[in-house]
């Protein structure tokens, strides 16, 4: 029989131990050590099976919480943490202390919402699939951390992601467990009556789609996640939020319809019930939930008289876009007939004109409605996830700012980083003289006690290594009896791995261009490595592919035929399932990380940080981040066949690379030893991966970046935009209509290049610049006239460019004194952009007349 509902029921906590409750509902625990010993000392086998101090109140003998609840010394330990939570939630921290604002003038915002459609906190709140879910956790977990003011919102999906399992040919099996929210750490939020507090959004048809609103509380940072399996919903719209990325258009349409302008209702009822202060910075972890954009328009126009490009002016100036798309392939699109049904009655968004809803999503395919060309348009400050990424994003979309080099297409780049607390192995930490205190807290990332010897760190490389070895062989059997085995026949289980081998780990998700199957490429060499007589190696595998993709699928299947091979299984596995309690082994346990996409098409990647955190040596493709980061001593870069248009060829190149430098440099340099056993050239590179490449993947130096670069210079410019009842955008969107109306009258007349001297024209020599511009009305103040030189070629396009701003100099004129910045060809021309006090850039319009 199968039940109709699931409820769960919550275990009687005598009064004493009642503290206990909060401890486990309050995500810290995920981070913080002492807490979890605290419920580790109340049954520590429990405990260790299940990871879940909430779950652990509902499991726990009756009796042993009654013993608890008369010992005295239990009983300190639990008022100690409670103690210790209440200062972590309310002492001032980095944002606090700066909060006045910085040196260019930019003020702090009260706070800043942050939009994504998955967030990996940990296991015990299955609500992610991947890295753009457990990156979006670790930005909250890094937010708390750093005092940051932050309210993160998305679905909340019945049935999570999928488990994976293997069937006996080696295919993906997906099975979606599904949960009960009360069982998890959620709080529902309520009215004051008690009543569930309900966000409705109109529905095409007449219709309405309602959410319940459960709270998680991400150390300081709580996290809103909307619910549609409730009463009164009709059995289509009950099921919105059951799978996540699950579903067809129509389905995901209505889940990001619910994430943007479902989400943004959510904050602005959870703030007034909690008198947390409003978001004036609104941050979209990808396109997904771009819809917050046109609910803040709705709010504005609500308010007074504005019309919808000045209500535009103040979405756009406190609102952040990240992109992590490196391929438009990867983009959300609808058609715009979906669209159309979902905006069309103007139900959904009331006094928002739906053809400007469908201009703001439009691209080159007429039929098909943007996400990340929404998400750009309706932010004024937009990023990419890596340096690299950046330039890709730059070029992906510079057909949205149309006369500009990519180079200048208003899309920056802040690389992602990991929540050391959260994925650093503990015995780690203490090794390098950590403490149990949230890293990055006051604005510095921890650093290393140098008195730690090369031995210490060895011998905990290796405890860490059998770690993963014990599970890898316990997961191996359990993924075996699964896929039908007798336990009888799984004896060779235990003989899998060897804590002294050589361990290379490569874990992520499959699509593609991830490549899983590159190490395949040459079999016999792939075979030679792991088997060699006196440097083997050992790899451990793991990946989820979309159940939709058949492609990885097949990759999977491809990999687990040649695991199963008698002759190699004891030296490579792929372990089903991968996640982040796995992940945290395999980051601590392996010696090397493999990343080997297809570059540029990873837009960061964040595993191997998580991996070089813990001391174990990256090697990567130059793709994310590794191509910034990487620096010649703090792993191996695999070199790649770029040009190379056949891409099997491609492969056949970049894996004999791979098998070169796990062969030649990689093996060698781990067995190297001295007379002690330690091998000192690797435990250099260990050591300099630590203190020189620790710092820079922290998240807490992450979200200082957005800090300092995003949100406090968009709450600046939302704060000048929206005084005085949105003087500011008024004043802006009445510049921007001028400009319309001149722009294509603007011309650059004629130009002079004057040299004074026999001298002039030598390497940092002056010369002059004069330019006639005709304004067609506008007033020299709002435009900007800037002249550019560069190198030139045979097509006298310019590289190297360097760009002077030309004053004013009578009617019309315009100069410029230009040091010449090159030797060689040159050439220069001279430019009109627009300029305005709220504009983020000058090519923020993407309007410019060039000579």
């Amino acid at each position: 029989m199968r039940a109709v509902r699931r409820f769960t029921v919550h275990a009687r906590v005598p009064d004493q131990l009642s503290g206990l409750t909060a401890l486990a509902t309050n995500l810290r625990w995920t981070w913080h050590p002492p807490t979890r010993d605290l419920f580790a000392s109340m049954d520590d086998a429990l405990f260790r099976r299940i990871r879940d101090p909430l779950r652990m109140l509902t499991e726990i003998p009756a009796a042993r919480l009654e013993e608890l609840a008369a010992d005295e010394a239990f009983l300190a330990r639990t008022r100690d943490a409670i103690e210790d939570l209440e200062r972590y939630l309310t002492e001032p921290r980095w944002f606090q202390r700066r909060a006045d604002g910085d040196e260019n003038g930019h003020r702090a915002p009260a706070a800043v919402a942050y939009f994504s459609m998955e967030f990996g906190v940990h296991e015990a709140l299955p609500n992610y699939s991947g890295g753009l879910g457990v990156l979006a956790g670790d930005h909250l977990k890094a937010a708390s951390d750093l005092g940051v003011p932050m309210i993160g919102v998305g679905p909340l999906y019945r049935a999570g992601y999928f488990r994976q399992s293997l069937s006996l040919d080696g295919w993906q099996i997906e099975h979606y467990p599904v949960i009960d929210p009360s069982g998890l750490p959620l709080e529902p939020l309520t009215e004051p009556s008690g009543e569930p507090v309900l966000v409705r959004v109109a529905m095409p048809g007449g219709r309405e789609l309602r959410a319940h609103i459960w709270k998680a509380s991400v150390g300081r940072v709580p996290l809103l996640l909307l619910d549609t399996d409730v009463e009164g919903n009709d059995d289509d719209l009950r099921g919105v939020t059951d799978r996540l990325y699950g579903g067809d258009a129509n389905h995901r349409i209505r889940q990001e319809i619910l994430a943007g302008i479902g989400g943004m209702r959510a904050v602005r009822r959870y703030c007034e019930l909690t008198g947390h202060p409003q978001p004036e910075v609104f941050h979209t972890n990808e396109g997904h939930a771009g819809f917050l954009g046109l609910e803040r328009a709705r709010e504005i126009l609500s308010t007074g008289d504005l019309t919808f490009d000045e209500a535009l002016s103040a979405v756009r100036a406190g609102t952040v876009f990240t992109t992590h798309t490196p391929v438009s392939a990867g983009i959300d699109r609808f058609p715009v007939d979906l669209v159309q049904h979902y905006f069309g009655d103007g139900r959904l968004l009331p006094n928002v004109d739906p053809r400007r809803v469908l201009a703001l999503g439009a691209e080159d395919n007429p039929g098909m409605f943007n996400m990340a060309h929404m998400g750009l348009r309706l932010a004024q400050r937009a990023n990419g996830v890596s340096a690299l990424h950046g330039r890709v994003s730059r070029r992906m979309f510079a057909n949205l700012w149309p006369g500009f080099d990519a180079p200048e297409v208003p899309i920056s780049a802040v690389t992602n980083g990991v929540h050391g607390p959260t994925w650093v192995a503990r015995e780690m930490s203490a090794l390098l003289g950590g403490s149990d205190e949230e890293w990055g807290h006051d604005g510095h990332d921890s650093g290393i006690d140098e008195s730690v010897t090369d031995d210490q760190l060895w011998e905990l490389r290796r405890e860490l290594r059998s770690n993963l070895v014990a599970e890898v062989r316990r997961r191996a059997r359990d993924a075996w009896l699964q896929r039908g085995a007798s336990a009888l026949e799984l004896g060779w289980t235990e003989r899998i791995f060897d804590p002294d081998v050589l361990t290379v780990g490569f874990a992520r998700r499959v699509p593609t261009y991830k490549r899983l199957t590159l190490m395949l490429r040459d079999p016999e060499r792939l075979r030679a490595l792991l088997l060699d007589d006196k440097r083997p190696i050992q790899v451990v595998v793991a990946g989820k592919s979309h159940p939709a993709d058949e492609g990885g699928k097949a990759l999977i299947q491809q990999i687990v035929r040649f695991v199963d091979d008698p002759a190699v299984r004891e030296r490579i596995v792929f372990l089903p399932d991968y996640g982040m309690s796995m992940a945290r082994y395999l980051y601590r346990g392996c010696d090397v990380w493999l990343n080997n996409p297809t570059r540029p098409l990873e837009a960061c990647g964040t595993s191997g940080m998580k991996a070089a955190l813990n001391g174990c040596l990256n090697l990567s493709i130059r793709d994310g981040w590794w191509d910034e980061y990487y620096d010649g001593s703090n792993g191996w870069a695999i070199p790649t066949a770029d040009g190379v248009s056949d891409p099997l060829l491609r492969d056949d190149l970049e894996s004999s690379a791979l098998y070169d430098l796990l062969g030649q440099q990689i093996a060698p340099l781990f067995y190297d030893r001295d007379a002690s056993g330690v091998p000192k050239g690797w435990m250099s590179m260990i050591w300099h991966t630590l203190r020189t490449l620790g710092p820079r993947v922290q998240a807490s130096r992450m979200v200082r970046e957005y800090v300092e670069s995003y949100y406090l210079p968009a709450a600046t410019t939302v704060a000048a935009a929206s005084e005085h009842g949105y003087a500011g955008s008024r004043e802006l969107a009445r510049y921007r209509n001028r400009l319309d109306l001149s722009w294509n009258r603007v011309r650059v007349l004629d130009t002079e290049l004057v040299v004074e001297g026999t001298d002039a024209l030598v390497v940092g020599g002056d010369v002059r610049v004069r330019a006639g511009i005709d304004l067609a009305g506008l007033d020299e103040s709002e435009v900007d006239v800037q002249v550019v030189v560069g190198r030139v070629g045979d097509t006298d396009d310019m590289q190297d460019v360097v760009t002077v701003p030309m004053r004013p100099s009578g009617r019309g004129v315009f100069d410029a004194t230009l040091r010449l910045p090159h030797a060689g060809a040159l050439g220069y021309t001279v430019r009109v952009l627009p300029r305005h006090r709220l504009l983020a850039s000058p090519a923020e319009l993407g309007k410019v007349v060039h000579a």
